[in-house]
């Protein structure tokens, strides 16, 4: 019976060390490092390493080896309305003849041109719209910009205002890749409402319903 006993724990003993060694074994393979910057063996280097060419990388398979492609001519972003006008001054009248602003004169709409005027343009043309920014007074933009309460401003319409934001005009950039095509009518809506002083008749939440930005 004792001798039952004894090759019984014996028995454990070996398995308990052979679990350790597995267990120490383990973790030295899993420690082994080919490098100071490598993360060690790649056990499943399919997913370690992507197959799909990089963006600048050459690639044999596609036009003058190269990876980055331009999009084929006319190509358009999903849910993008391209803007049909080009940076003249006949497209920008054009433009003024045939764009409607879409938004009406709501609360809603006013507060949210001004934050996106607020953000895009007042540094240029000023709180109050008479082109006296921060970066203009700073001298760090020499080039006086324009007044937006001038009345050759208030005379355009709203729709070549709209092309100039777009656009830009003379030594002001374009702004269609920074501002929501939304968002550029609603600056109209705040610079005609707030800044030109014109008084439209306004749109409020009905009563007893939150206020919220459009």
């Amino acid at each position: 019976m004792k001798e039952e006993d004894s090759i019984k724990s014996v028995k454990r003993r070996t398995a308990g060390s052979v679990v350790a060694l597995f267990f120490i074994l383990s973790i030295i393979i899993m420690s082994c490092d080919r490098g100071a910057n490598d993360p060690g063996w790649d056990y499943f280097p399919d997913m370690a390493y992507s197959p799909a060419y990089r963006t600048w990388s050459d690639n044999p398979v596609l036009e003058n080896n190269m990876t980055m492609l331009s999009p084929v001519k006319g190509t358009i972003p999903r849910n993008m309305i391209p803007f049909q006008y080009e940076r003249t001054l006949e497209d920008q009248v054009r433009a003024g003849l045939e764009l409607v602003n879409p938004f009406e004169y709501s609360v809603g709409n006013i507060e949210r041109g001004k934050v996106a005027y607020n953000v895009f343009c007042m540094n240029c043309h000023g709180e109050s719209g008479d082109g006296l920014g921060y970066l203009f007074t700073s001298g760090r933009y020499l080039v006086p910009p324009s007044s937006v309460v001038d009345e050759k401003i208030k005379a355009q319409p709203d729709g070549s205002i709209y092309h100039t934001i777009s656009l830009g005009y003379g030594v002001m950039a374009e702004h269609a890749s920074l501002i929501l095509p939304e968002d550029r009518w609603k600056i109209i809506l705040y610079i005609r409402e707030e800044l030109q002083g014109e008084r439209f008749e306004l749109h409020y939440p009905e009563e007893g319903m939150p206020f919220v930005a459009d």
